[in-house]
């Protein structure tokens, strides 16, 4: 084939948008010297190839999607998007032509070959010629009398037979066979009230076994094909040969190629089909499903009288071919023998032609491929075949037209030739002949220059295959690194989560200090993140401190602030340790309200780490459009697993100077920041008066403000027990209270029962620990306690002070809640030890031990 010498005829030409026609709705059949076309709009025209004339135009309520001829009863199927299918008797159409206009068209089109205007009137369809109206059918075909449609359901394709209309008579089916779902589909998504129309539609073709009925209204090139026994039978399975039944073909969007056969559907109001019996998945193709037919590639035998085609072909969207041909296998046994190939795309349509010989369109040109079983022995592609079996490799041979958006093979063509009908995307119709008497002698074909031609494009293909494979092999590697990641990720959370009680694996402690940062004393929160699990925290791993601060933190109506810190963790395994300091306050006006909250979490980006992976497209396909990208990640981007937190109040947040301190307590009081030279000029002109404010004025002429509270001594030493062991229970105490200041070694090195402080805005607070004899509560006698008394000339000080030390307080409160509720679900023998533990506390908090004045 590759040696016959194309012709190309132009013949009409129609409306086309701006741009040109897009592939996979338009459709051209031709019928002795009659075609009739679609362009993908409302019109289907019906020209005359003998006149060069246009006879008829129908126009139909939307865009037409399919046609279908059944030339034995003269009557024209056609699919109508969103609509439905409709059935026109062509015996019936009028002609609204006259013979002086035909002879004037004659005359324009031998010149031009061109129809820039609609010579022939337009003929609306009537709504009554809807046979099966459905605004969900995508497919269908017509095979005997039955009607086969393939419809989008929300979630599912559905394949459904009814009986065939046939024109004249009641134009609604004569009612439903059966039906059978296949597999998912995702709809395209559109605006609201208005669904997009699908890029690529599915592709419907019926195989026959010999013994079947041949399928009337099929002409040669039509979608139905009669396949040889043992193909049929093992593809199909053995009930279908038993049966005798056609196959339904099913090439969708997705890449799937399913078929179903046809008897074995039964009406689903009756006794509904198990998809999973009645559906087989043939192949995948990856991509979508262009083109399904079958073909004739062995010469038949001289006593055979009908030869079945022996090869089942498929052709997806980006060039990816599939043949299935019956072969034998060394040990003598039918098997199936499926090869792969890889064409020239995108693919905008293909037809099947005599001689094994498939046609198919790319936006640059038309090819042509043959698998057939005869070859001349000058052509170098099919010396590698096997007897009987499929060519190892297709090449491609040009017919010198591009951009054909859709194909008809003609009945027409001479013996041992071919003519193809097409349509281009500048809506001009063409014949394509190819003449076998035009051939030239093969040996002259096989040059030099022709075999270094056809060496550099198959090394042009290589390059181009493996620059894809490259790229390929990036965007697998990229994914494969984030879902080792994400399977990091998920171990990270299940043991966070899964270790509520006890030492975490990953933790993080909260610790405050006092620092000189710019001239000014500075409170300081310095968080350890620490991994004793056995993952790794790598790319996409956070940690996340929240600091919340609330204008006036005793007044329940204020307005609460809160600033968060992101800090990433990079390649932090088992076993490391990162270290955090943040300042706490106070801020440019000096102020530092108490008490502060501190939460640690750790944070995983999905977006970092998987959205990349997911962004990768193949650069040899074409990107889908922004209406139907789906947004593959969740609205949240990422995963949080808190791990503390810690509650910064007075008592931390105090400092001694009066204590011989380490460096970070012998700083001076707190101030705002000033101007070094501002100071010296301050420190020469002498003392300056203070001004007369509020705070001074009460810290001058009133006494300071004092609270007191008194709590059990009992308590108190069951509740510090032998870690103050050698101490007085005052010092004991005062030390307890302090345990979480910086200056609690110093405290505790002095074994002091007061001490007196100095609050973050510079006033004076006194902790004094005394023991006193409660009197006046217990008939029985006088109760030991423990007094702590603050004082503090600022009352709001005081205040927070008093609150610090209420919270240590209510630790006893909580401890007491959780042994009541481990009561509640351990077993006898720990229970027995809990409840000890829980008679034991509530003996310390008999009336009154716990006094708040």
């Amino acid at each position: 084939m590759a040696g016959l010498a194309p012709r190309v005829e132009y013949l009409a030409g129609f409306c086309c948008p701006l741009g040109g026609l897009a592939a996979g709705k338009p459709r051209v059949l031709c019928h002795g010297a009659e075609v009739f076309l679609s362009t993908g709009s409302e019109l289907v025209y019906v020209y005359d190839r003998e006149g060069r004339l246009l006879i008829a135009v129908y126009k139909f309520p939307g865009q037409v999607w399919h046609l279908e001829l059944l030339a034995l009863h003269r009557a024209l199927y056609v699919l109508c998007a969103r609509s439905g299918i409709y059935c026109l008797s062509l015996d019936q159409a009028s002609r609204s032509v006259s013979r002086d206009d035909e002879d004037d068209r004659d005359d324009q089109d031998s010149e031009d070959g061109q129809v820039d205007e609609l010579p022939a009137p337009v003929i609306p369809v009537h709504p009554d010629t809807c046979v099966l109206p459905s605004a969900t059918l995508h497919a269908f075909t017509v095979l005997d009398d039955v009607l086969i449609t393939l419809a989008q359901g929300p979630t599912q394709w559905k394949v459904q037979v009814f009986e065939r209309p046939c024109p004249g008579e009641d134009p609604r089916p004569g009612g439903q066979i059966g039906e059978v779902e296949l597999s998912t589909c995702t709809p395209p998504a559109g605006s609201l009230g208005e669904p997009t129309a699908p890029r690529f539609l599915p592709v419907l073709c019926c195989a026959s076994p010999p013994g079947s009925r041949a399928p009337h209204g099929h002409p040669w090139g039509s979608g139905g094909v009669m396949l040889e026994g043992p193909l049929f039978g093992l593809l199909f399975g053995s009930d279908a040969s038993l049966l005798e039944s056609p196959v339904i073909l099913c090439g969708l969007p997705d890449g799937q190629l399913c078929c179903v056969v046809l008897k074995t559907l039964v009406t689903s109001r009756s006794a509904p089909g198990d998809p999973k019996a009645l559906v087989k998945i043939l192949h995948h193709l990856e991509e979508p499903v262009i083109f399904i037919g079958a073909l004739r590639t062995e010469l038949p035998s001289e006593d055979v009288e009908d030869a079945y085609c022996d090869c089942l072909v498929a052709l997806g969207h980006h060039g990816r071919a599939l043949a299935i041909k019956a072969s034998w296998d060394e040990a003598g046994h039918l098997v199936p023998e499926l090869r792969e190939y890889s064409l020239p795309g995108p693919v905008l349509c293909a037809a099947r032609g005599r001689g094994g010989h498939v046609y198919h369109s790319t936006p640059s040109d038309l090819c042509v491929v043959d698998l057939a079983q005869e070859s001349s022995p000058w052509d170098l592609t099919q010396r590698d075949r096997a007897p009987g079996g499929l060519p190892s490799l297709l090449c491609p041979a040009s017919l010198s037209a591009c951009s054909v958006v859709t194909l008809s093979v003609s009945s027409r063509a001479p013996e041992g030739g071919a003519e193809l009908l097409a349509l281009s995307a500048k809506g001009r119709l063409m014949t394509c002949s190819l003449d076998p008497h035009s051939e030239t002698p093969h040996p002259t074909r096989v040059t030099s220059a022709n075999a270094g031609q056809k060496i550099k494009e198959l090394l042009s293909g290589i390059g181009t295959v493996s620059e894809r494979v490259s790229s390929l092999k990036k965007a697998v590697d990229q994914r494969d690194k984030a879902l080792t990641c994400l399977n990091e990720a998920m171990n990270v959370s299940c043991a966070l989560l899964s270790s509520r009680e006890g030492p975490r694996p990953i933790s993080c402690t909260i610790s405050t200090s006092w620092s000189r940062l710019q001239l000014q004393d500075m409170l300081t929160a310095t968080c350890l993140l620490e991994n004793s699990s056995g993952f790794s925290l790598d790319r996409g791993w956070a940690l996340c401190i929240q600091v919340l601060r609330s204008s006036q933190a005793l007044d329940l109506d204020s307005a609460v602030s809160a600033i968060t810190y992101t800090i990433p963790v990079d390649q932090l395994g088992p076993g490391g340790q990162r270290e955090v300091t943040l300042p706490l306050g106070p801020g440019e006006d000096g102020a530092l309200d108490l008490p502060v909250t501190v939460s640690c979490a750790l944070f995983y980006s999905l977006r970092e780490v998987v959205g990349g992976a997911l962004a990768l497209t193949d650069p040899f396909k074409d990107p889908p459009s922004n209406e139907c990208t789906p947004d593959v990640l969740p609205e949240q981007e990422g995963v949080c697993l808190p791990l503390s937190e810690h509650t910064v109040d007075m008592l931390q947040g105090l400092r001694f100077p009066g204590l011989a301190a380490p460096h970070t307590q012998a700083l001076g009081p707190l101030s705002p920041a000033r101007d070094p030279v501002h100071t010296f000029l301050g420190t020469c002109c002498g003392p300056v008066s203070q001004p007369a404010g509020p705070a001074s004025l009460r810290a001058k002429y009133l006494p300071p403000s004092v609270a007191t509270i008194k709590v059990s001594a009992e308590l108190l030493r069951a509740t510090l027990g032998d870690s103050h062991a050698g101490v007085s229970l005052c010092c004991a105490t005062l030390q307890w209270l302090l345990a979480e200041n910086a200056a609690a070694d110093i405290v505790r090195a002095q074994a002091l029962s007061s001490v007196q402080g100095v609050a973050p805005d510079g006033t004076d607070v006194h902790l004094i620990i005394r023991e006193v004899a409660v009197t006046d509560l217990c008939p029985a006698g006088p109760i030991q306690a423990m007094e702590i008394q603050v004082e503090s000339s600022s009352l709001a000080n005081m205040c927070r002070a008093h609150h610090a030390i209420v919270g240590r307080l209510q630790t006893l409160l909580r401890e007491v809640q959780t042994l009541r509720d481990r009561l509640c679900t351990e077993d006898e023998a720990s229970s027995c030890t809990t409840a000890q533990r829980l008679l034991q506390v509530y003996r310390q908090l008999r009336s009154p031990s716990l006094l708040l004045l």
